[in-house]
């Protein structure tokens, strides 16, 4: 065997087992890469742009977890707060009108004087102490209640509705981590099979078995794979970071957990739209509205106020009873009666009605959306599950066992190299995809429990 076949063989023996062999599963958390090439030699110093994560420090984070944690968010806790508020207002709505204690004095004769004597039993002074009382009449305090149910209702959906805006950002931050990281392990491993054919190509340019030209070739790909890694690490620390602002988790974060298995016709079971959060909130708050048009409505119904009074006047009588009985003319002889809080009130509740007409149409075309979205991506990562990436690897393949018996030239070598490696970031793209849709399909549209 001459020196150029040994050189030769060499080189193939440690390109090409990392393009031909299957990546390990998702399902096994991939290791935290650094921020170059092992194959780059130790000469090399790390990138100081490039964030590194310790695996002793990092916490394994579960998609369950993720979406937990997301309910503690600042999002939720506005909500629940709005929702406490909205509670407090039922209590300030559901109470009579409190009585009215009133006390004077009158009758003070400043031309004549009162008169000697004690100021409370003699002086000539009319002293008097009495209690009002309103009687809400047309049933406002119920009407005023029930709209103050209804909004404390919308607030209770609306809390829901928050929770599981969250979840869904976690969910999602969830997944993009993860393929994240398995980018980021396959650009490694891409940019190490480079590294090794580069320096190979030097050794058979010294030993004159190969071309400068295809030399140089070598070189610019392995450039080219180290910066592809770094811009893989660099989108996997933005993904890590997204995650911890949709979840609060400290600490760098490692997405531990498998892609979900894509299904060619999934069936999920569909709920009805009526039960989604935000189609719950615009029915109540239509309700809301129509209670405050009748309690808009029972203003035409005048309130009485009743009262009495003792009065003591000495002089005349130490024990007079005063009975008094008021009443707004508000409507009477041409009066103003409640004309613009009831037009008010009508139009807060059409536009409560058309609220609602626009919630429950979003939510179907959703619904119907989501369904189709779920099947195109379930069909696509089962395409290139099964039948794209194993092709691709397969054409990697004869390509390396090729270009060793001399079959192939350096540039189809690289050909069948970029496709495979396109081929795999698209399927890590693809499972994505899927499983962002189809978390949010599930929390959507939740199995009843057993």
């Amino acid at each position: 065997m001459s020196i150029h076949h040994w050189f030769f063989c060499t080189g193939l023996a440690l390109s090409g087992p990392a393009w031909a062999q299957t990546l390990p599963p998702p399902s096994t958390p991939p290791s935290t890469p650094t921020s170059t090439s092992p194959a780059a030699g130790p000469a090399k110093p790390a990138d100081p742009t490039v964030r590194q994560v310790s695996p002793v420090a990092a916490a394994f984070v579960t998609l369950a977890q993720a979406l937990q944690a997301a309910r503690s968010h600042l999002e939720v806790s506005l909500a629940e707060r709005n929702l406490a508020a909205a509670r407090a207002d039922i209590l300030s709505a559901d109470h009579a009108p409190a009585p009215v204690l009133t006390t004077k004095t009158a009758a003070i004769d400043l031309q004549n004087g009162v008169g000697p004597g004690n100021l409370w039993r003699d002086k000539r002074i009319d002293k008097s102490v009495g209690m009002d009382w309103t009687w809400e009449r047309g049933n406002k305090r119920e009407l005023r209640t029930r709209a103050a149910q209804r909004s404390a209702q919308a607030a209770q959906a609306d809390l829901e509705e928050a929770v599981l805006q969250q979840q869904l950002l976690a969910a999602s931050a969830y997944y993009e981590l993860l393929a994240a990281q398995e980018r980021t392990a396959q650009v490694q491993a891409i940019a190490q099979s480079a590294s090794e054919l580069a320096r190979t190509a030097q050794r058979r340019l010294r030993a004159g078995d190969l071309s400068q030209q295809d030399t140089a070739r070598s070189e610019i790909e392995a450039e080219r794979a180290e910066a592809d890694l770094m811009a893989a690490q660099a989108e996997r620390a933005r993904a890590e970071l997204a995650l911890a602002q949709a979840t609060y988790l400290k600490g760098p974060l490692v997405a531990q957990a498998g892609w979900p298995a894509a299904d060619t016709a999934p069936g999920l079971p569909e709920s009805s739209a009526e039960l989604r959060p935000d189609v719950r909130a615009a029915v109540q708050r239509a309700e809301a509205a129509q209670a405050a048009l009748e309690g808009a409505q029972a203003l035409r119904k005048n309130d009485l106020t009743l009262g009495t009074s003792l009065d003591h006047l000495p002089g005349t009588s130490t024990r007079l009873l005063e009975l008094r009985l008021q009443m707004p003319l508000a409507g009477v002889l041409g009066n103003y009666g409640y004309q613009g809080e009831l037009g008010r009130a009508t139009a807060q509740l059409q536009q409560a009605e058309d609220q609602l007409e626009k919630t429950r149409r979003a939510a179907a075309l959703d619904a119907r959306r989501l369904q189709q979205d779920l099947l195109a991506a379930s069909q696509r990562a089962l395409r290139y599950q099964n039948a794209i990436v194993p092709r691709a690897r397969q054409v990697a393949s004869l390509a390396e066992t090729a270009y060793g018996k001399g079959a192939m030239s350096l540039t189809e070598l690289l050909d069948a190299r970029r496709t495979l490696r396109a081929s795999l970031l698209e399927d890590v793209a693809a499972r994505a995809d899927h499983a962002r849709i189809l978390a949010l399909w599930q929390l959507r549209n939740p199995l009843p429990a057993q």
